[in-house]
């Protein structure tokens, strides 16, 4: 088959021939569930932040600072520790995930997932029980510990385990539960907002997601390219079986990754001394500014302080937290159109629309904002107006940026460095969301709208990028991805051609 100009040697058996098993499905939705938990923290943790229980116990302050009727709408929320409650959890995610390459590549892909989904659960069970700042952070170091694990094992199990003419629907499974969880998160949050004790019950059912994903994780097996990696043949075989039907021939497709691996096992380098070598340079460079560019988007930090946001502008607590469910359930419908989409109309395709929608929305929103031209409560309408605009924008995101981000890092890494690339991917990610987190409710304060438009303009950068730089993946095999570099005007001097025209397959 050509791909991007090139000949490319396509694996010998037919596994992207598009068959769906009941097999692949049920596996992919276990491993897909691990967003779960990712979602419920980001939906979680802004609406904790704006209960007054949770407040008066942690941070009176903030509390007396919400209800004084001098204070700048902007800068209510404003405070260093409290978004460190926030951010600590990805500050842990950066380290975990770095660590995760290395255990992913010995333990298998779904192995991993277990371990972070039990780490996740431990972090859950100390927050709903913290007494003191201390306990919170410390258990949003295990969140965080957790999410860093299963946020680097899935989207690679989901792209290793899917037929590649549906990889992107699949894998889209990924955003869609973090987005599942982030609803029921502030759905949760908006039930028990008025009880003491209901910032207790928001942060401990953490616990669920975490075990219902943990449970599910046993009852399936490990992809045939990480058991292939680990010498485990026979059972690489009766997990293709699985895969692809009982009645289908897979000794083929089990050479080929055979092929590979031992391909990949002939390089004395680490992986993360091979992955910085001339003709990996696209991969690294996408699997930097992928993640960098989605969270410039400013979707988590919408997720994260969209309660606080919405109750700073002049709804009240309960018009708040209901606000950010109806924001969660627009971009959980998104990301369903996505799935049915990406493998029909492509990954570029999609970043550059739902760019351009996002870029106009948060213009807008900054509009709207400046127009009211007030440091007290907005006038209603301008309100609404702000909700409908980041309803686009969370639309916008849901089929695009949102799944796409997870895809493509996991689909376009040879065998060798896969679990290394996706490592780099997630902990650029973490950081990014670390240093944003961090900082918005300030910038937010000083810059007023502004910090809108401070978004507007990366939105726009990076739809820029992903037009001039990112070739077309759908329906590649992963083992043929190598060649799609090959005649993209920029990369092709990067990639070597040899390995384009004979071998393309080697890691």
């Amino acid at each position: 088959m050509a791909v991007g100009g090139f000949a490319v040697d396509a694996p010998s058996n037919a596994a992207g021939d598009g068959r769906i098993t009941l097999s692949v499905v049920i596996t992919c939705i276990v491993a897909a569930s691990s967003g779960l938990i990712f979602g419920y923290d980001i939906g979680i943790s802004g609406g904790v932040t704006t209960m007054p229980p949770f407040l008066k116990k942690f941070f009176p302050a903030i509390l007396k600072k919400a209800s004084s009727a001098e204070t700048n709408i902007y800068c209510v929320y404003d405070s260093q520790i409290l978004t460190l409650f926030t951010s600590s959890l990805y500050l842990a995610g950066l380290v975990s995930s770095l660590v995760a390459s290395r255990v992913t590549a010995v333990l298998g892909r779904r192995n991993t997932m277990i371990l972070g989904g039990c780490t996740f659960l431990a972090g859950g069970a100390i927050n709903g029980g913290a007494q003191n700042i201390a306990m919170l952070i410390l258990g949003r170091i295990l969140l965080g510990l957790g999410v860093g694990f299963t946020n680097q094992a899935a989207p690679v199990y989901l792209s290793e385990i899917a037929p590649p003419k549906w990889r992107g629907a699949f894998n889209t499974g990924f955003q869609f539960f973090i987005a599942i969880g982030a609803v029921l998160a502030n759905c949760i949050n908006y039930a028990t907002s008025k009880h003491p004790w209901g910032w207790r019950v928001s942060l401990g059912l953490a616990v669920a997601p975490a075990a219902i994903m943990t449970i599910g994780a046993f009852f399936i097996t490990d992809t045939p390219s990480s058991l292939v990696q680990r010498g485990k043949i026979d059972q690489a075989r009766t997990a293709l079986r699985k895969a692809r039907g009982s009645t289908a021939d897979v000794e083929a497709e089990l050479d080929d990754l055979i092929k590979w691996a031992e391909k990949s096992k002939a390089i004395e380098q680490e992986p993360f001394t091979t992955i910085f070598e001339r003709k990996y340079r696209p991969h690294l460079v996408m699997a930097f500014a992928i993640p960098f560019f989605q969270q410039l988007t400013g979707i988590n930090i919408v997720g994260f302080y969209s309660a606080n946001l919405f109750q700073s502008v002049g709804l009240g607590n309960d018009a708040a937290l209901l606000s950010t469910i109806i924001l969660g359930l627009v971009n959980l419908g998104s990301i369903t159109v996505s799935s049915f989409i990406v493998d029909r109309l492509g990954r570029r395709l999609l970043f550059i629309e739902g760019g351009i929608q996002m870029v106009t929305c948060q213009i807008a929103v900054a509009v709207a904002l400046a127009l009211a031209d007030s440091t007290q409560h907005l006038p209603k309408g301008n309100t609404i107006s702000v909700l409908v605009l980041l309803c686009l924008y969370a639309a916008g995101f849901g089929w695009s940026w949102g799944p796409l981000s997870w895809l493509i890092p996991s689909e376009i890494f040879p065998m060798k460095i896969r679990t290394t690339g996706q490592s780099i991917s997630i902990a650029v990610n973490f950081l990014t969301i670390f240093v944003l987190s961090q900082t918005f409710m300030t910038m937010l304060c000083h810059f007023q709208y502004g910090a809108f438009l401070f978004y507007a303009g990366w939105i726009a950068v990076m739809t820029i990028f992903i037009a001039l730089f990112l070739p077309e993946t759908k329906g590649i095999p992963l083992e043929a991805m190598y060649a799609v570099w090959g005649k993209h005007w920029f990369w092709r001097r990067f990639v070597v051609k040899d390995e384009v025209h004979h071998n393309n397959n080697l890691p």
